[in-house]
């Protein structure tokens, strides 16, 4: 049994997150093969791209009956970028897309204040506040305040649970969700693998926890 399955969607960006993995010391395997995602213990679900895409690949791969087998199982899942994005319930991007719906919400662009201007896609590092205490996930945990994350993204997620949002950043003075976790789901808009150390112990957390 594989210990950790990369979601193959041809959604990019894939090497870097099973080498990060693999210097993490974990077993990963990139794959569209539905038998050997069913398998393994854990999966990622990374993405760069737009989400009416990544739909259609999940949709003609038959993966997204697999994500939604494995999330009713219980099974530990990360998203990564979009694989943050298409987890909850639609997405405005091309034009408006039905996406996965494991959490209630929307995927919004990026809308500045008045006399705000800012480029898209935000792209660069930028600090996310997490969640304290009790409420900080495992996922999250020895994340030192201040720390910093690589974000490529022109689009957000807006939970309709505030308790689902587990790390917020600031872009153009407009306070986004950068991580959102519920149960056995966790997802993140800034790319792990990119994130240096801070990103690492995040992967690192996640191939150690045990929900």
């Amino acid at each position: 049994m594989t210990d950790v399955a990369i979601l193959d969607y041809d959604a990019g960006n894939l090497t870097s997150v099973e080498r990060a993995v693999r210097r993490l010391g974990g077993e990963a395997v990139v794959t569209h093969d539905r038998g050997r995602i069913r398998d393994a213990r854990r999966l990622i679900f990374p993405g760069v791209g737009a989400a009416g895409a990544a739909m259609e690949s999940l949709g003609r791969l038959g993966l997204d009956e697999e994500l939604r087998s494995a999330h009713a199982a219980g099974k530990p899942i990360l998203g990564i970028c979009v694989g943050c994005q298409v987890i909850f319930d639609e997405s405005e991007e091309d034009g408006g897309v039905r996406c996965l719906g494991f959490l209630p919400g929307s995927v919004v662009r990026f809308r500045f204040p008045p006399g705000v201007s800012r480029k898209v896609p935000h792209m660069g590092w930028n600090e996310v506040r997490f969640a304290d205490g009790d409420r900080r996930h495992p996922v999250f945990e020895g994340i030192e305040p201040g720390s910093q994350f690589y974000f490529v993204h022109s689009f957000h997620p807006v939970p309709h649970e505030a308790s689902d949002t587990q790390g917020s950043a600031v872009y153009g003075e407009r306070e986004f969700t950068a991580a959102v976790a519920r149960d056995h789901l966790v997802a993140v808009q800034f790319h792990t693998e990119k994130s240096g150390r801070c990103g690492l112990r995040v992967l690192e957390n996640f191939l150690r926890w045990a929900p």
